[in-house]
């Protein structure tokens, strides 16, 4: 526990300068660490599905009551078959890259010293509002002298993206009355 400072004193123990040898990386709560994110990701799916099915059914009904019309509604009872078959395939492919940097602030110093962070980015370009959030836990070892980190050194990492604007209204998924129209009617 620090002395506390001495009436009139201007040294203060807790300052910036008050431990000269003191490594200036980041470690304790509010401190701030430079996050530089960079993720490229790529998935493929494939799939494919077959299935098939064959019924048949016979049954005769000869001259009940007398003949019968060679097209009458009894004809259709006479022979019944059904073949169902399913051939399905699919494929999805998606690649994301990301490239950021921001700030974020140490939120919890846990006991092995290792750092919980959290940060927050917002960027408007063109009526176009994104936020990038981003938390994990960074060894304090993996700092480097000036408080930057790779985003692939941290654990738990979790970053989001969310964006509001043009681009985001264009793609989003209309609502249930509007796909149930489109559905009904159509032009």
């Amino acid at each position: 526990m620090p002395a506390a400072a001495s009436p009139g004193s201007l040294y203060d123990s807790s300052g910036r300068l008050g431990d000269l040898a003191r490594d200036l990386r980041a470690a304790q709560v509010n401190d701030l660490v430079t996050i530089v994110i960079y993720d490229n990701l790529s998935a493929v799916s494939k799939g494919a599905t077959a299935a098939r099915r064959k019924s048949e059914a016979h049954a005769s009904v000869n001259e009940l009551g007398g003949p019968t019309r060679v097209n009458g509604p009894l004809t259709a009872l006479a022979d019944l078959s059904g073949d169902n078959k399913l051939d399905g395939q699919g494929e999805t492919s998606r690649e994301t890259t990301m490239k950021t940097t921001l700030t974020a602030r140490v939120t919890h110093v846990l006991s092995n010293g290792n750092l919980v962070v959290e940060g927050r980015k917002q960027v408007m370009v063109n009526s176009e509002k994104q936020l990038v959030t981003v938390r994990g836990l960074i060894r304090w070892n993996d700092l480097s002298s000036s408080n930057r980190v790779s985003s692939d050194r941290l654990a738990e990492l979790e970053v989001t993206v969310n964006g509001k604007g043009v681009v985001n209204d264009a793609i989003r998924r209309p609502n249930f009355l509007y796909r149930l129209l489109l559905g009904l009617l159509p032009f």
